[in-house]
C-alpha cells in the first residue's frame, strides 16, 4: 500500500518503520528533516510538505505532539494534508488528540470525501495498544495496518472514540502517578522503609503500572522513565477538558494536572515526566530516596 507519514519523531519513526517492514511504500515528512533520516534509510521517501506526503498515496498517517500541530498538519490550506489527500482515502491519526478536535477535522474530511480514523497508541511498536475510531466499514479495511503496528487491537467506537479512550487512560495513569508519591511521601514522612514498601505495593491493593516508575526514575533522581513531562502535562488538560466537556467530574485529575503545571512552570518541561515528584516532595520536605540510594 502506498503510505504518507507525517510525523517522524519518537513514536512516528519506530512505527512508521513497523509499515516499511511490512512491504508499504512510504512518504514521510517532518519539520525537521533530520528526522527523516533514519526512514529514509530503510527506503522511504522524504517529502518537503504534508501536501507531498499525502499526494498519490492512499492513506496518511499523523504522529504528532497534540491538537495544534495535528490542525496545523492537517488544515493548512496549501501546504497541508486534506489539500493533498483524493476522494475515497483515508487519514489516520496517531496523535493524543481532543474529540473536539477530531470532530472538526473529520467534518472537513467528510466534505472532501475522506475519512478521518483516530487511533491514538500507548505503548511501543510493534507489541503497543492501538484504540480506534472509525466506522465499522474502515475498521475493517485499514484493520491489517493497526495489526502491523500494534498487539492490542481495540475498535472503540464511530470517529472521537479512540481519542476519547487514549485520555481517559491517560488521566488514570498519571493521576494515579501523583497519588503514589503521595503515597510514598506519607511512607517516608513516618519512617517506613521505602524499598521493602515498593515490593509490596506491586502485590497489594495499590498495584499500578505507573508506580513502576518511581522505583526506575524517583528513587535514583534521575526522573528518566516515561514520556517528557510537557506531553504528559498536556494529555492530562486534554483530559480533564473532556471531563468538563461532557460534565464529568474530574476532581483528582485537576489536582493531579495542577502539579504537573507546577513542574512545567520550574522548567522541566523536557525531563523525564516523573520529574513532577520535586514539586510533592518539596512539598513534604523530604526526597524519596531508599537507604544506600545514593551510597
Amino acid at each position: 500500500m502506498r503510505i504518507g507519514f507525517v510525523g517522524t519523531g519518537t513514536m512516528g519513526t519506530p512505527i512508521a518503520g513497523c509499515l516499511i517492514r511490512a512491504g508499504h511504500s512510504l512518504s514521510v515528512y517532518d519539520r525537521r528533516p533530520e528526522a527523516t533520516a533514519e526512514l529514509c534509510a530503510q527506503g522511504a521517501e522524504r517529502t518537503d510538505s504534508a501536501f507531498a506526503a499525502a499526494r498519490d498515496n492512499e492513506v496518511v498517517f499523523t504522529s504528532l505532539p497534540g491538537p495544534e500541530q495535528f490542525e496545523a498538519a492537517m488544515l493548512e490550506p496549501q501546504a497541508g494534508i486534506l489539500a493533498g489527500l483524493r476522494p475515497g482515502t483515508a487519514h489516520i491519526d496517531l496523535t493524543t488528540n481532543a474529540p473536539k478536535t477530531i470532530a472538526r477535522a473529520a467534518e472537513a474530511c467528510r466534505s472532501r470525501g475522506v475519512e478521518l480514523i483516530d487511533a491514538p497508541v500507548s505503548g511501543r511498536p510493534p507489541t503497543m495498544t492501538v484504540m480506534v475510531g472509525a466506522s465499522d466499514a474502515a475498521f475493517a479495511k485499514y484493520r491489517p495496518l493497526f495489526d502491523t503496528i500494534a498487539a492490542n487491537v481495540f475498535h472503540v467506537g464511530p470517529s472521537g472514540a479512540g481519542a476519547t479512550a487514549k485520555l481517559v487512560t491517560q488521566y488514570l495513569g498519571y493521576t494515579n502517578f501523583i497519588a503514589s508519591i503521595e503515597g510514598m511521601l506519607v511512607a517516608a514522612k513516618a519512617g517506613i522503609d521505602l524499598e521493602t514498601l515498593a515490593r509490596i505495593v506491586p502485590v497489594s491493593a495499590g498495584q499500578s503500572r505507573t508506580f513502576d516508575n518511581i522505583a526506575r526514575g524517583v528513587f535514583p533522581g534521575t526522573y528518566a522513565a516515561g514520556g517528557t513531562l510537557d506531553i504528559v502535562a498536556k494529555d492530562m488538560e486534554l483530559a480533564c477538558q473532556l471531563a468538563r466537556d461532557v460534565g464529568a467530574p474530574a476532581s483528582l485529575g485537576a489536582l493531579a494536572s495542577d502539579i504537573y503545571k507546577r513542574a512545567q512552570a520550574a522548567g522541566w518541561g523536557q525531563e523525564g515526566f516523573p520529574v513532577a515528584a520535586r514539586v510533592l516532595e518539596a512539598m513534604a520536605g523530604i526526597e524519596l530516596r531508599p537507604k544506600g540510594a545514593n551510597e
